[in-house]
């Protein structure tokens, strides 16, 4: 089982030309989509996409917001019985998106900073021995913490993508068994101008693993023994969105069902790749046949996997 302890949002998305400078106001494009977000249900679903059996433990609000979350992570098939009312709107993020398909993305999190998985749901009671823990950074530091020591005594996996992130030093390091980061990430918490160079200090400082992503350059795996590269396919990006999101579920259902390293990369990179051509946030995963087509297809070739030098 793989349990999602994260934030669940509505999504708005608005597209603009470009970003505007400070004190500049621009006009936005027509046809402004709202959908289903947060990085925890964005993970969740892309799980359960894969085939992997899911819960999402995260706080929505009282509202219509948070019964269309619920409602929609349903029809999924996510587990919901990790999620918790509380009083109050349901977290909601903007998501502004340029004509080369970056994005800058402003997020209330009222319901997600007041949540406390550990007291509020019966989380404890649900992780066996070789569970996947995946966390992100939406919950404050100490909780975030608190659930990885959990699957640390309960012997599950404990996965972190932090982001946003905080300080390096709100993390215990050395009871995370995967980080995964992107590069502004692994340079803000590795300490490290260089990308490579931080992911391997945040190995050093006690993680047993960390992959490093690079939007359209790849991703590498890196551990204590090698270190290993998968490449991406040359795309043109509509929307990059959710990419992360996908990627990392994908990485985690591929892991948690025992393919290798290689593998698991690859079909993580192919599902992120069509996620970037794609408008929109859950508008723009890939449908459950395309998760699936992306983990029986991945391994099958290694020209785009590489171990290179560390």
């Amino acid at each position: 089982m793989i349990h999602v302890i994260g934030n669940a949002t509505i999504d708005t998305v608005i597209r603009l030309e470009r970003f505007p400078l400070p004190g500049e106001t621009v006009v936005a494009e027509r046809g402004v989509r709202e959908d289903l977000g947060g990085k925890g249900a964005n993970q969740a679903i892309a799980i359960t996409r894969c085939g992997a059996p899911v819960r999402l433990v995260a706080a929505i609000g009282d509202d219509a917001a948070g019964r269309r979350i619920r409602d929609n992570l349903e029809a999924e098939g996510v587990l919901t019985d990790g999620l918790r009312e509380k009083p109050g709107p349901t977290d909601r993020c903007i998501i502004y998106v340029d004509a080369k398909g970056e994005n800058t993305i402003v997020s209330m999190i009222d319901a997600a900073a007041s949540f406390d998985p550990l007291a509020e749901t019966g989380i404890a009671r649900w992780i066996d021995a070789g569970d996947y823990i995946l966390l992100q950074g939406n919950l404050r530091p100490e909780v975030s913490q608190d659930c990885l020591a959990l699957a640390r005594r309960r012997q599950a996996i404990a996965v972190l993508n932090p982001s946003p992130s905080y300080r390096s030093s709100d993390y215990d390091w050395s009871i995370v068994d995967l980080a995964v980061v992107n590069r502004v990430e692994a340079i803000a918490l590795g300490g490290d101008p260089d990308p490579v160079r931080a992911a391997e200090s945040l190995l050093r400082a006690g993680t047993r693993t960390v992959v490093l992503t690079a939007g359209g350059e790849g991703a590498t795996w890196i551990d204590r023994d090698r270190r290993i590269h998968a490449a991406a396919p040359l795309v043109e990006p509509v929307d990059t969105v959710g990419a992360g999101d996908v990627f990392c579920g994908t990485l985690i259902a591929a892991l948690a069902a025992g393919q290798s390293p290689e593998t698991a990369l690859q079909a993580a990179i192919a599902t992120a790749t069509i996620t970037v051509t794609r408008p929109g946030v859950l508008a723009s995963f890939p449908s459950r046949a395309e998760f699936q087509q992306a983990l029986a297809r991945a391994g099958k070739s290694d020209r785009a996997v590489q171990e290179v030098g560390s």
